[in-house]
């Protein structure tokens, strides 16, 4: 077996296996566009708002229900299955074998980013089409934001990754960092509504970054580049801390 064809089925099974998860689906797929029409069947959240730009809070939580995909993907799901494969030996085991165990950590990372990709699509549909969410105005704008906070949410669940030496340290690690991504991801209050001080320090971290990139993009402006560089600069810091304290075993 060469190795691109033993990384291929490595690829293909733990998408298998992921399928078989439906709490690992749920997460991601079903439970932001579910907290964004619980949201949107809210009067206020329909109402139009001179303060936000003549915009709805639910057209601002459709971007953040995009967003919590991605955190559930990077933070939730991926970390506890990476740290069980190592507490288990696994990767180890596969050190002897034509399948390396890098192959298994690429497809992890293809797999929850492919998943992460195809669920953020889910809240910008249902907004559409129960709420009259206007599609994004700037669709390379978006795609671009959209990849790049992809990045950083699998760059940031592989540092909780290499920081965690057990199954059950990846999932209270990556929990406690959920929260505050969620917050500078915009759940209790989007970015828009932040206070101009808190705003600009939310904007440096990289969902912060990634939910100006996406409103801007929403609305028919090419994102900052800022954004673009604060969401690009995080996803190298994490990968490279993450190759750094990783241990296979």
């Amino acid at each position: 077996m060469t190795s691109s064809s033993a990384s291929a089925a490595v690829l293909k099974a733990e998408a298998r296996l992921f399928a078989r998860e439906p709490g690992f689906l749920f997460w991601i797929t079903a439970f932001p566009t579910v907290l964004m029409t619980i949201l949107g069947l809210v009067p206020a959240f329909r109402e139009v708002s001179d303060d936000l730009g003549g915009r709805r809070l639910i057209d601002l939580y459709t971007q953040v229900a995009v967003l919590l995909a991605l955190i559930f993907a990077g933070l939730q799901t991926m970390p506890p299955v990476l740290t069980g494969y190592r507490e288990r030996g696994i990767l180890r085991r596969m050190s002897t074998t034509p399948v390396r165990p890098g192959s298994l950590l690429a497809a992890q990372l293809l797999v929850h980013g492919a998943v992460a990709l195809c669920a953020a699509v889910l809240p910008i549909t249902v907004g559409r089409i129960a709420f009259g969410v206007p599609l994004p105005r700037s669709p390379a704008g978006y795609a671009s934001a959209l990849l790049l906070a992809t990045a950083s949410a699998l760059a940031l669940g592989a540092a909780v990754c290499a920081m965690s030496r057990t199954q059950k340290a990846a999932g209270a690690i990556g929990s406690a960092v959920v929260f505050p991504t969620m917050f500078t991801a915009g759940v209790w209050l989007p970015v828009p509504s932040m206070p101009d001080t808190l705003a600009q320090i939310v904007g440096f971290t990289p969902f912060g970054a990634a939910a100006e990139a996406l409103g801007s993009a929403a609305t028919g402006s090419w994102p900052a580049w800022d954004t673009f560089a604060v969401m690009a600069v995080w996803t190298l810091l994490l990968t490279a801390a993450s190759a750094r304290w990783f241990r296979w075993e």
